[in-house]
């Protein structure tokens, strides 16, 4: 398997302006067969790439403009033997990653599995639990599904409203002090963080349900036992907490150690390192494309 080092040599080595292209275009076609499947690569630089203030560049999360990418993706690939797809983002809207779900079952009925090389945060955790399975090595990780709304955490919202609840009736004049807390939130936005958290907790558990748990003796209690954990607000140090192997072996997910095939390991690993190298010599932010060489991608 060459190293990150050896593919970001490879890709500096040539003068042509599509090396970083042909590079990722090689490793992909090797991946696809090995698995003897179509792959979709989804990926984003937010590791790379970064505002001024430490945030990541909007264009690098999961957004509706994707869906032109996955449809530039999508075509000329053969339907019949479903689709892996690799995800490496830091998430972002939720019904973004619905409508990529959706239109992915469209395409390939639910034959599909997921590969996280490093991380699939937040929404990319939601997509991968979409798959009947999450191939993840030692270092990859998923991430909690709590939404987000304007960036601030919905699941913390209404912990704090739960709070607020209990405190003013064991001392009514905490009232005072809470109403501080709680002028600063816009008209119905407590509503709208109680519409996210229901939303995400059944689209999430609807997908496993029918999808990655179907087998289990009670896929529906499976799913909800997942989905708590995905979603335990108090069990987690923050939105961009990881869930390593472990973990998500722990929790019920159906998780495929990819050190158990050292092929597909460096297939894999082969993949990521080329993107990961290409966020560095090119301005793209963000990557859709498949192992027939269709590519889709957003430059900062």
């Amino acid at each position: 398997m060459p190293t990150w080092n050896e593919i970001n040599n490879e890709i500096s080595g040539p003068t042509a302006p599509d090396a970083c292209h042909a590079v990722r275009q090689k490793y992909l076609n090797q991946l696809s067969r090995c698995l003897g499947r179509p792959v979709i690569a989804y990926y984003s630089g937010w590791l790379q790439k970064r505002l001024p203030d430490g945030r990541f560049h909007p264009e690098a999360a999961v957004t509706d403009n994707d869906m032109n990418g996955f449809m530039a993706a999508v075509h000329g690939l053969d339907h019949s033997k479903g689709l892996d797809i690799i995800l490496h983002t830091p998430g972002g809207e939720i019904e973004a990653g619905r409508a990529i779900v959706e239109y992915l079952y469209k395409m390939f009925g639910r034959n599909l599995r997921a590969i996280v090389p490093h991380m699939a945060m937040s929404v990319g955790t939601m997509i991968a639990c979409a798959a009947n399975s999450i191939s993840m090595a030692k270092h990859s990780c998923l991430g909690p599904t709590d939404p987000q709304i304007n960036g601030i955490p919905a699941m913390g919202v209404l912990a704090e409203v739960d709070r607020a609840i209990k405190e003013i009736k064991a001392e009514p004049l905490k009232q005072i002090v809470w109403q501080q807390v709680f002028n600063k939130y816009p008209p119905a936005f407590i509503s709208n963080c109680e519409r996210a958290v229901a939303v995400t907790k059944s689209m999430v558990g609807n997908w496993l349900e029918l999808g990655m748990l179907r087998g289990d003796a009670d896929p529906s209690a499976a799913a909800a036992e997942v989905v708590r954990q995905l979603t335990d607000y108090d069990g987690t140090s923050a939105h961009n907490h990881h869930f390593l192997i472990d973990k998500c072996k722990g929790i019920g997910l159906k998780i495929i150690d990819i050190e158990h095939d050292q092929d597909l390991q460096e297939d894999i690993l082969s993949v990521h390192h080329g993107f990961t190298a290409t966020f560095v010599h090119t301005p793209l932010i963000k990557v859709i494309q498949n192992s027939n060489g269709s590519c889709w991608g957003v430059a900062t």
